[in-house]
């Protein structure tokens, strides 16, 4: 019997997107799996999967004469993008040392067939150079900068979370040829049974992954609440009494989804067919924006209108009648984004590089 390859996958530690994604594809991918991140260990890791936890690479870096600055502290002079051609590489910086140390040691000893990096150039250089395959997960918005350049060229295959002719990206287009589009990556995907049975006047507010989509959400939600007094509104994720583990049934049984414009977020409004409201958040590269100008353009959700909101922010609470008015009339169809199949697909993406 042919042994499973073993690959190496790194988690990005902001938000919660990019280990949900993993948590997506991995019960496709026929390997065992060691993953690297700074984030703590979910509960539960799908079988023949092993975590090691890396140390963060954000905090003061203490000098020899032991005062302290931030990493990226500009008026130290210690660019930790090297003058644009990385994206976070700090000087002097124990954790920095540390992450990149780990994987480089564990590559040196187990040799794995394969490294998905989500996302980061700094792991993706560091894992060719050592002579491994990357398979790299890319990211819409503005990808046009000298470090993503510089880590799609050393990438043997771009993992894009999306479908043929939605997302247009010409830093991409250079490296068409080892693009692979794969649709909109759901941990929902497969579990449609029939047609969704929403309860009329109901709205399901999904909190971002990061602390920065909860930050007063309550607070924007009771405004919006009442502003609204012919609508139920419901939050999931906001706090820790407000999370469920599964959150399909609410769902599928909500009128209408408010949501940010993340890539797991609208994967996952695609697989439930929602009508949605969609308020993209501040990210870097444009990322949110880009996808949600694409769901605007679409039809395929209400997304509130440019400069109405501030960074991170909901619309006033006399816009919500509108919003919800527009997201109920909306009829989706969001085929285009190509969920069915797409963690698979993805799973054959590595399994291929790991052959």
């Amino acid at each position: 019997m042919t042994p499973r390859p073993l690959v190496g996958w790194y988690v990005h530690h902001h938000g919660a997107g990019h280990l949900t994604r993993l948590l997506a594809v991995r019960p496709h991918l026929e390997a065992d799996v060691v993953v690297f991140s700074s984030l703590a260990a979910p509960a539960v890791l799908p079988e023949g999967t092993t975590w090691l936890q890396l140390p963060r690479d954000d905090h003061d870096v203490v000098a020899p004469d032991g005062t302290t600055r931030a990493p990226g502290d500009p008026e130290s002079g210690a660019d930790p993008t090297v003058r644009g051609l990385l994206h976070w590489a700090p000087l002097h910086h124990d954790g920095h040392a540390g992450r990149l140390a780990a994987v480089a040691a564990w590559i040196a000893h187990a040799r794995p067939r394969a490294f998905v990096v989500d996302v980061s150039v700094e792991v993706t250089l560091l894992v060719r150079l050592l002579g491994v395959p990357p398979v790299v997960v890319v990211q819409p918005g503005d990808r046009s900068d000298a470090a993503h350049a510089l880590g799609w060229d050393a990438a043997d295959r771009l993992l894009a979370p999306w479908a043929e002719g939605l997302h247009v990206s010409p830093a991409l287009e250079r490296v068409r040829d080892r693009v692979r589009l794969v649709g909109g990556i759901s941990r929902h995907d497969g579990r449609a049974d029939g047609p969704a049975s929403p309860s009329s006047g109901t709205v399901l507010v999904l909190a971002g992954g990061g602390a920065e989509g909860r930050e007063g959400l309550a607070q924007r939600v009771a405004a919006a609440s009442a502003a609204t007094p012919a609508w139920r509104w419901t939050v999931l994720g906001a706090s820790a009494d407000s999370w469920v583990d599964d959150p399909w049934p609410l769902l599928r049984g909500a009128e209408v989804v408010v949501s940010a414009a993340g890539q797991n977020s609208v994967a996952d409004l695609a697989a439930a067919g929602a009508r949605a409201v969609v308020v993209p958040q501040d990210r870097p590269f444009d990322e949110q924006r880009t996808t949600a100008r694409l769901l605007a353009a679409r039809g395929l959700a209400v997304v509130p209108e440019p400069g109405s909101t501030a960074p991170d922010a909901w619309p006033a609470p006399d816009d919500w009648p509108d919003l919800l008015d527009r997201a109920r009339a909306l009829g989706p169809d969001w085929s285009p984004w190509q969920v069915d199949g797409a963690a698979a697909r993805a799973a054959a993406v590595i399994a291929e590089v790991a052959r």
